[in-house]
């Protein structure tokens, strides 16, 4: 394994070159492995030419779910139906913020136009 720490636009980089076993398995190096907070799962994603590995991150905190039970329950839903809806709703939150991040890239890249603040909701005057 070739270890090196570099600098990029003041930002710190640590790379690691490892080994791919003949079941094309990685091991991710230890230090990485808890800076990162990894658990008992990982999410693989491959963007442009890049792979990424990442810890998966569940909402432990309970982001938006008091929001969406909130309006589950003002649109009548109780019981199991309310459970069922709930698990279907939070379980859009990630995807969503996600296409979210992915938008505000590629607007950050140019790849995209976006519109201001002001195009969406004017100017007080």
């Amino acid at each position: 394994m070739l270890t090196a720490t570099m600098e990029k636009d003041n930002v710190k980089i640590n790379r690691k070159i490892l080994s791919i076993s003949s079941k094309r398995q990685i091991t991710i190096p230890q230090k990485f492995y808890q800076l990162l907070g990894f658990e008992n799962e990982a999410e693989c994603v491959m963007r442009d030419n890049a792979l990424i590995i990442r810890p998966v991150k569940t909402a432990s905190d309970g982001a938006f779910a008091e929001q969406i039970l909130a309006e589950l329950i003002s649109q009548g839903f109780s019981g199991q139906e309310l459970l069922c809806e709930f698990k279907k709703k939070q379980a859009q939150v990630r995807p969503a913020v996600e296409r979210m991040l992915l938008e505000a890239e590629n607007i950050a890249e140019g790849k995209v136009s976006y519109a201001s603040y002001d195009d969406v909701f004017g100017t007080e005057e």
